[in-house]
């Protein structure tokens, strides 16, 4: 199991926030993340990230590293 998949919600959430942005702001990210209800343990993590623009695969490594 890969460390993200501890997040609940996290996978089945940028699926459906990447369908058609290549990249996207963090706080756009997290603003979705929140309206999307996600739960306190993967907003935590969203939350975390660093300032930028990510696509689908920097944000599950980043996501990944905050939680190593």
């Amino acid at each position: 199991m890969a460390p993200h998949d501890a997040l609940p919600g996290l996978d089945r959430f940028l699926d459906e926030l990447y369908v058609t942005d290549v990249r996207m702001a963090r706080d756009e990210i997290v603003r979705k993340a929140t309206a999307a209800g996600l739960p306190a343990t993967t907003m935590s993590r969203l939350d975390a990230l660093p300032e930028g623009e990510y696509a689908y695969d920097e944000v599950v490594e980043a996501v990944r590293m905050i939680g190593d």
